[in-house]
């Protein structure tokens, strides 16, 4: 094993431990403002919406919503049931927060960023339930766009089954989506544990426009944690839409 891997691998535990001291303030709902329908400052940037991977809730992004509300962005977080077995269920629960997002806000289109499985649910979203005319820009970090097997033990849950190479619902994101108006960037690292092959986290997509950046060093549960990812998140959220692109390490 190597000296990186071994860092990586107690860097983790480390996070891990400090997240399960965390995880009992996240498990409620967010407080929400108040609806408006007034129409929002001219060059303001859109709402971003944060989803939480697998077994998880919001207090997943503690450190990441800070350094983004740091940066002058307002994320909020959208909880989902932990007893979800389906990635389209969970997509279509997505689809009507967003919709209430757009109303209060008085904006068209949003941002959204999704750890694990919250990409997948992101993007199940945009592309198959019509969300690309909603979301601006899909930020996803350790994602399994195209499945992992890490973990096979793991699949005695049917959620998760979802995340396997060539399940139902990975299959329908690999059909055609000519149009999509959102702007994809998949955060990956190289030594992401619960990505097996790690590049599974790629967004590799014909017709998507798509980059995809690729971390050095950190583990699955550190791309919530460490200081350049989230400055990379920023960017992504920042830029203008562009083409597709894979762009170097940032940790």
């Amino acid at each position: 094993m190597s000296a990186a891997l071994v860092r990586a691998a107690a860097l983790e535990a480390v996070l891990l431990a400090g997240h399960l001291l965390l995880y009992p303030t996240g498990m409620t709902g967010e407080r929400r403002s108040c609806r408006s329908t007034q129409a929002h400052p001219v060059g303001a940037e859109p709402p971003a919406v944060l989803l939480h991977g697998l077994a998880d809730n919001r207090s997943a992004f503690i450190v990441l919503r800070r350094a983004l509300s740091r940066r002058g962005r307002r994320p909020e977080c959208l909880n989902y049931s932990l007893l979800t077995c389906d990635v389209r269920t969970a997509a279509e629960l997505l689809g009507r927060h967003v919709e209430e997002v757009c109303a209060r806000s008085g904006h068209a289109r949003i941002d959204l960023v999704g750890h694990s499985l919250g990409g997948l649910i992101a993007r199940y979203y945009v592309q198959r339930l019509g969300g690309d005319r909603r979301v601006r820009t899909l930020v996803t970090l350790g994602t399994p766009h195209a499945g992992t097997s890490a973990v096979p033990a793991a699949s005695l849950h049917p959620l998760v089954r979802q995340l396997r190479p060539g399940s139902s619902v990975l299959r329908e994101l690999e059909e055609p989506a000519p149009g999509c108006r959102t702007r994809f960037v998949g955060v990956w690292s190289d030594l992401d544990q619960l990505m097996s092959p790690v590049e599974a986290a790629r967004i590799d997509h014909p017709d998507l426009r798509a980059e995809n950046i690729r971390v050095t060093g950190i583990g699955h549960l550190a791309l919530l944690f460490h200081p350049a990812v989230a400055a990379a998140v920023h960017d992504a959220l920042a830029a203008q839409p562009g083409g597709t692109s894979d762009s170097a390490a940032v940790a």
